[in-house]
């Protein structure tokens, strides 16, 4: 299949919901920057129906992304500074059945791989308004614990960021579970949409993350269908792996927010940082350079870093003479401000002259100082 564009991310959505007819799982690749969040989002509105009043009827997505986490709340008990939990917003249909499911177990046999402290959902949770002395429901939530104290009960602790991901994501691992056994709560799931569950993972969790959900999804219910969209290379390469017949596609935006282009990749999982580079290399040589390059450039210094197994990301450059670059700092110091700051992936900027030679010079000294294949860029000199 050739390079595919689409005007906007409703088109591309539509796409997917047309490929999933054949196909059984899609794994998407994005930069960060690219859409992959608004695309699951998308994705999952056009599987809605709505009435008149716009309350929604129907959907037939399970989708887990950005948003999902917003659904878990902190109480940190500013009162009494002792309970601190995990509230749930129960108005999203994303709890449906939870406490009649027993979702503790089912989520306490996925957590475990991951984590070292325990957990239980409180559904009765109360307490009383002090000015008129009625008694207040409050949402379910949940309490994190490693330890008990002497008369048994858990003594709660407030679980770190990541703890929080991975718990959140064991969640919705279970909800998946009780979607693949086709459990009564869940069975208006026709599509699962999961986008870069991994952000708070160290590189040891991503791999196992990986495998665990291809394991999971590899060979789902004929009438479930799987989206799989992430930033993160190895990620997407363990998933390519594991999910050898799915439908595999690399996502770029166009320049100046002209709609968005899907390539299919081939059947061997595609190597990104090498697309990069053969990106980098024609932006460069046609002068079509936006700030955001610097961006790739890092991430390819990066990604051949970790292959060469250097310590830093740095030591992929090469000064091109001890007079001009002795210690390597110009370059690094050029491509270490131009990947941050106020520099967006959404919104392109021109480079300047003077950057435009910093990232050409960076980028051939690179070039000839790697052994990367010359078939990488169709013939053209490097």
């Amino acid at each position: 299949m050739a390079n595919v564009s689409y005007f906007n991310l409703t088109w591309l959505a539509e796409h997917l919901r047309e490929e999933l007819n054949t196909k059984r799982t899609i794994l998407v690749y994005a930069y960060n920057g690219t859409g992959k969040t608004r695309l699951s989002t998308t994705f999952k509105d056009r599987g809605k129906t709505v009435d008149e009043n716009g309350a929604v009827m129907s959907r037939d997505t399970l989708y887990f992304n950005a948003y999902t986490e917003d659904l878990f709340s902190w109480d940190n008990d500013l009162e009494n500074d002792r309970e601190r939990m995990l509230e749930l917003n129960t108005d999203s249909k994303f709890f449906n059945g939870l406490r009649e499911l027993e979702m503790e177990v089912k989520i306490g046999k996925f957590l475990e791989r991951y984590v070292d402290f325990n957990f239980y959902i409180d559904y009765d949770r109360r307490k009383t308004d002090p000015s008129d002395d009625t008694e207040v429901i409050l949402p379910p939530a949940v309490m994190f614990f490693r330890e008990r104290d002497e008369s048994g009960d858990p003594i709660p602790i407030k679980a770190s960021r990541g703890e929080e991901s991975i718990f959140i994501w064991c969640f919705f691992l279970a909800i998946v579970q009780l979607v693949l056994d086709r459990a009564e709560a869940y069975k208006w799931v026709r599509y699962i949409y999961i986008d870069d569950p991994i952000s708070s993972l160290d590189e040891g969790n991503v791999v196992m993350v990986a495998h665990h959900i291809a394991q999971m999804l590899k060979d789902p219910p004929r009438d479930v269908r799987v989206v799989i969209s992430t930033h993160h290379v190895l990620f997407f390469n363990v998933l390519c792996n594991e999910i050898s017949k799915s439908r595999k596609y690399f996502l770029t935006r166009e320049r100046r927010g002209r709609g968005f282009t899907i390539q299919e990749t081939d059947s061997t999982p595609f190597l990104y940082h090498l697309s990069s580079l053969v990106e980098l290399h024609q932006a460069e040589r046609s002068g079509a350079l936006y700030t955001h390059h610097f961006n790739m450039m890092r991430r390819v210094m990066e990604q051949t870093a970790c292959f060469f197994g250097y310590g830093k990301w740095e030591e992929c450059i090469k000064p091109e003479s001890e007079a001009v670059d002795p210690n390597q700092t110009g370059y690094k110091r050029v491509i270490d401000l131009m990947s941050h700051g106020d520099y967006s992936l959404y919104e392109p900027r021109e480079m300047m002259p003077e950057n435009r030679e910093h990232l050409g010079r960076a980028l051939r000294q690179f070039l000839n100082n790697h052994p990367f294949s010359t078939a990488l860029f169709a013939g053209e000199q490097t």
